[in-house]
């Protein structure tokens, strides 16, 4: 079992304004699913793109809309996100703080 607090976890910048903190990994045992939080600066978007592999996605905090094919929708606290494979997407920060984001993709992903 691992008990830690994410900010234990050192964050890596993706992108200007787009940081990434891998909380729960294969090197913790896990055998199936990587537990990510990012943290995306108002202002700054994770690149739009597409993977072969789904993720759900949970707001913790702040802002911003999701773009996919079908257009922008707003998110905020508390929203939930599939972004199923192959579907083409990025979070944009659209508030004034930090939008903080769980992201859980399978180990291949």
């Amino acid at each position: 079992m691992k008990i830690a607090k994410y900010t234990d976890t050192q964050p890596s910048e993706e992108l200007p304004g787009v940081f990434k903190r891998e909380v729960i990994t294969a090197k913790d045992g896990a055998p199936n699913f990587c537990m990510r939080v990012f943290e995306v600066e108002p202002g700054s978007s994770t690149p739009a793109h597409s993977h072969d592999w789904e993720h759900e996605i949970f707001v913790l905090a702040g802002e911003g809309v999701v773009q996919g094919a079908e257009g922008k929708t707003p998110i905020g606290q508390g929203s939930v996100v599939f972004v199923a494979p192959n579907e083409h997407h990025c979070f944009i920060n659209s508030g004034g703080d930090t939008l903080r984001l769980i992201c859980l993709i399978p180990l291949q992903g």
